[in-house]
C-alpha cells in the first residue's frame, strides 16, 4: 500500500473524488502542513494554525498509479487561485501536495512542468509541493462526508459538479464502472 496527501480546497470535496477511484483503499480528511499539534476544525478555519484541509490516500500501485492521481488532482480543482477553492478562502483551501518521499515530489515537480509547458491552464499553477509532516485526522463528521449528506446544498453546488466531472473524464478508472 502506498500513501498521497493532498490538498485541494474544502476536504469534502478532495475525499469524494478520490474514494471514487479503483485502486484507493481509504481516503481520510485531515489536517496537514502547520505549526501546531492536534488542529482541529476550528483552529484550522481560522488561519491561524498554517494547516491545509487535505485527504490522505491509500492506494495500490498495482492498480491506479501516483501518476494517475495526481491527473485526478489537477483535473478537479483549480491550482491556480493561491489560498482559494471557490467561495473557500483561506490558507487551508491552498492547493498542495504533500509528497512522502523524493520520487513523488519529482513526479508531482514534473507534471505540473508539463501542464505549465502544454499551458492546460490560464492562469500559472500556484499549487505547492511540501514534505509530508505529521497529518492530523479530521473529526470523526468530516469523514465521508458526501456519501453521508449528499443532499445537502453545498454538496449538490459544489461537490457533484466535480463528481459529474470526474466521471466524464475519468470513468474507466471508477470503481463502479
Amino acid at each position: 500500500m502506498s500513501k498521497a496527501t493532498l490538498a485541494a480546497g474544502c476536504f469534502w470535496c478532495t475525499e469524494s473524488i478520490f474514494l471514487a477511484l479503483q485502486g484507493v483503499r481509504q481516503v481520510q480528511s485531515g489536517y496537514i502542513g502547520g505549526h501546531t499539534s492536534n488542529p482541529d476544525y476550528r483552529s484550522v478555519c481560522s488561519g491561524q494554525t498554517g494547516h491545509a484541509e487535505a485527504v490522505q490516500i491509500d492506494f495500490d500501485e498495482q492498480i491506479i498509479s501516483f501518476s494517475q492521481l495526481l491527473q485526478v488532482f489537477f483535473a478537479t480543482h483549480d491550482p491556480t487561485t493561491l489560498n482559494r477553492q471557490g467561495h473557500d478562502v483561506g490558507s487551508q483551501y491552498r492547493s498542495a501536495i504533500f509528497y512522502h518521499d523524493a520520487e513523488q515530489q519529482r513526479m508531482a515537480r514534473d507534471y505540473i512542468a508539463t501542464l505549465e509547458q502544454q499551458q492546460i491552464f490560464s492562469a500559472p499553477i500556484v499549487t505547492t509541493l511540501e514534505a509530508a509532516s505529521h497529518f492530523y485526522p479530521a473529526e470523526d463528521y468530516h469523514q465521508r462526508y458526501f456519501e453521508l449528506h449528499g443532499h445537502e446544498p453545498y454538496c449538490q453546488a459544489v461537490i457533484l459538479p466535480k463528481q459529474m466531472k470526474l466521471r466524464r473524464q475519468f470513468a474507466q478508472w471508477l470503481k463502479d464502472s
